[in-house]
């Protein structure tokens, strides 16, 4: 199935199951795509994640109810999945600007959220610079942590960043940083492929291991707490991240799903995607990002 359409599939779902318990994940399970991935390519395409949309629709439907109808606030939190009537109003206020009964008593202004509708505009005269890079096995060694699926594209989220930070500031790639040449101690930031009934990736931050790398002793890096990371060989589409910071990732993932696979005839593949750092070699980017992909 083309992804756009597992998209708009997915919107029906919810649309069609908005007052149930249900979230990211069931919808994923609904269009037969991993979580992680529905999760990734949904809140990039969107802005923001399915979970949010299923709240957003409730507390959308919940405040037209609440003017057109005499229904009670507390009946109203439990349709619309809330526990209890204090959290309803939490949410309420927060969305809508309002408390639920200011907005029934003085008829204020409350925010609309309508059903999205997943389309793809293509434009002419934009460049989107890439390379296909066929690539060989490859193995890392690398301090790796487990982050929930939801912390993707969750601009309010910096949790990998906070990673990188603690990382740098305390020094903790040290013991295989000093394995690489100066000029050639690129770092790589690792991101796990999907597995099944998890809801949580992992990510990595380490250095690659080739002919450029000295010797080492695994077994005194795994006490350290490093980690081997083997990538199988495979088709990746190679991005520059241009920006100052770590919101031209974000950018280029978007591009990615927008614009790169509904022209390409190509789609995402199951194995490791990471962003390559460079060592002062190529300062006019950011990041390179390297993203698995196979043909349709």
């Amino acid at each position: 199935m083309e992804w756009i359409e597992a998209l708009q599939k997915a919107i029906t779902y919810m649309e069609d199951h908005l007052l149930e318990e249900i979230n990211y994940e069931d919808v994923a399970k609904r269009v037969h795509t991993s979580s992680y991935e529905f999760h990734r390519a949904f809140s990039f395409v969107t802005g923001f994640t399915a979970n949010t949309y299923i709240r957003n629709r409730r507390l959308s439907m919940a405040a037209r109810e609440l003017v057109e109808t005499d229904a009670k606030i507390t009946d109203l939190a439990m349709k619309y999945g809330y526990e209890t009537p204090e959290g309803f109003t939490k949410a309420f206020t927060r969305f809508h600007g309002v408390a639920p009964k200011t907005a029934r008593e003085e008829v204020g202004k409350l925010t609309l959220f309508n059903p999205l509708t997943i389309t793809i505009s293509v434009k002419g005269g934009k460049s989107m610079d890439y390379r296909i890079v066929q690539t060989e096995k490859k193995k890392f060694i690398a301090l790796v942590r487990e982050f929930s699926n939801g912390i993707i594209n969750d601009e309010a989220n910096h949790d990998v960043a906070d990673f990188w930070g603690e990382c740098n500031s305390n020094q903790m790639l040290s013991p295989i940083w000093m394995l690489r040449e100066d000029g050639k101690r690129d770092l790589y930031g690792l991101c796990s492929p999907t597995t099944e009934g998890k809801d949580t990736f992992e990510y990595g931050i380490g250095i690659i291991v080739d002919e450029d790398t000295a010797e080492f002793d695994q077994a005194d890096l795994e006490k350290k707490g490093f980690r081997i990371w083997d990538v199988n060989s495979g088709t990746y589409v190679v991005f520059d991240c241009v920006g100052e910071n770590g919101d031209c990732i974000a950018k280029t993932w978007t591009n990615f799903y927008k614009e790169f696979l509904p022209q390409m005839g190509y789609e995402a593949a199951e194995e490791t995607d990471y962003e390559l750092y460079f060592d002062g070699t190529r300062p006019e980017v950011f990041c390179e990002l390297w993203i698995p992909i196979k043909k349709k």
